[in-house]
C-alpha cells in the first residue's frame, strides 16, 4: 500500500507532474519576460493539459498500435525515475545498491518512446524527427555516461544513489572537485537535449518540421508527450542535485539549488539559437566527450 502511495502521489506520479508543470510555468513566464512579453498565468500549464485530454484523439491511417502505446511507455518510465530518486533523497538507506543503473536505463526511455511513437505515425515529416532525435541520443549519451562514471568512481565505486548521497553527506558535495565540476557542466548540456529544448530541440523543430516527432499527435497522447517532458523538467535537475549538490537536501536547500539549476537550463534556452543536428553531434562529440574523459582522469586521481 505504501509502495502504491509513493509510486502514485508523492514523491511519485502526481508531485512529480505538479511540480514539472509549475516549472514549465516558470519557464515560459520567465522567456515571455526576457521577451518583453507579459506570460501566462501560474495555471495555464494545468489548464493546457487538461484542455488536451478534452480533445479528439486522431490517428492517422495506416498508424500501428505504438503509435498510441508510445506516450504511456515514457511517462511511466519518468515517473518511475521521478519516484526513486524522491524515495533515495528522503530515506537514501532505502536506495537498492545499483539503482543508479537502473535510472540512466529509464532516463533514455521517453526519447526511444518519442522515436518509436513518430516512426508508428507513417508521417515523413514525423519520421525525419524520429532520425534527428535517434542521432541526437547517440550524440549525447556517451558524455552523460563519462560524466556519470566520473562521479560513480569518485564516490568509490558506489552504484546506489542512496551511497552517493551519504558519501557527499560526509565529505562534500561531488561539484567541490575538479572532476565534479566538469562532469556537472556536461551533465547540463545533456540535460538540455534529454529535454529536447533549445538549442536541442532539433527533433521538434517547429519552423521546420512543424513538430517534428508530435505533428500526429492530438487528445490524450499530446497531452501525454507534454506531462512527460513537464516531469523531466522536475526529475532531471533533481538527477543532477543528487550526482552533485547532495551535501544538504533539506527542503529549503533543495528548492533553491533546484531553482537555481532551472534557471540555468531556461538562460541557456533563450540565449541560443537552435543546432543542427550535424552541429550537436560534432559538439557532443568533441567537447563534452573529451571532457568526460578528463574528469574519469581526475576522479582516478581522486580529485
Amino acid at each position: 500500500m505504501i509502495a502504491i502511495f509513493n509510486f502514485l502521489i508523492f514523491p511519485g506520479f502526481l508531485f512529480a507532474c505538479i511540480v514539472g508543470l509549475f516549472a514549465c510555468w516558470i519557464d515560459r513566464k520567465i522567456s515571455a519576460r526576457l521577451q518583453w512579453r507579459v506570460g501566462p498565468p501560474w495555471y495555464q500549464t494545468f489548464i493546457d493539459i487538461v484542455k488536451l485530454t478534452g480533445k479528439e484523439v486522431i490517428v492517422p491511417n495506416g498508424a500501428k498500435v505504438t503509435f498510441l502505446l508510445a506516450p504511456y511507455l515514457g511517462l511511466i518510465s519518468i515517473v518511475l525515475v521521478a519516484n526513486n530518486l524522491g524515495r533515495a533523497i528522503l530515506s537514501p538507506l532505502s536506495s537498492f545498491s545499483g539503482d543508479l543503473i537502473v535510472i540512466i536505463y529509464l532516463l533514455i526511455i521517453p526519447a526511444l518512446a518519442l522515436i518509436v511513437g513518430a516512426s508508428a505515425s507513417r508521417n515523413p515529416l514525423a519520421s525525419v524527427g524520429a532520425s534527428r532525435e535517434m542521432k541526437l541520443i547517440l550524440a549525447y549519451e556517451l558524455p552523460f555516461l563519462l560524466a556519470i562514471i566520473a562521479v560513480i568512481i569518485r564516490n568509490k565505486g558506489a552504484l546506489g544513489i542512496g551511497s552517493i548521497l551519504i558519501n557527499q553527506a560526509f565529505t562534500v558535495s561531488n561539484i567541490f572537485s575538479p572532476s565534479g565540476i566538469i562532469s556537472f557542466f556536461i551533465m547540463l548540456f545533456c540535460v538540455q537535449a534529454k529535454l529536447g529544448i533549445a538549442p536541442f530541440d532539433i527533433s521538434e523543430c517547429d519552423q521546420e518540421l512543424m513538430g517534428g516527432t508530435l505533428i500526429e499527435y492530438s487528445g490524450l497522447p499530446l497531452a501525454i508527450y507534454k506531462l512527460t517532458k513537464a516531469t523531466m523538467l522536475y526529475t532531471l535537475p533533481i538527477f543532477l542535485i543528487i550526482l552533485f549538490l547532495g551535501k544538504d537536501l533539506s527542503f529549503l536547500f533543495i528548492s533553491i539549488k533546484y531553482l537555481s539549476i532551472l534557471l540555468v537550463i531556461i538562460l541557456i534556452k533563450n540565449t541560443n539559437p537552435r543546432l543542427r543536428i550535424d552541429q550537436a553531434m560534432r559538439f557532443f562529440w568533441r567537447i563534452p566527450t573529451v571532457l568526460g574523459i578528463i574528469a574519469i582522469a581526475l576522479a582516478l586521481f581522486g580529485l
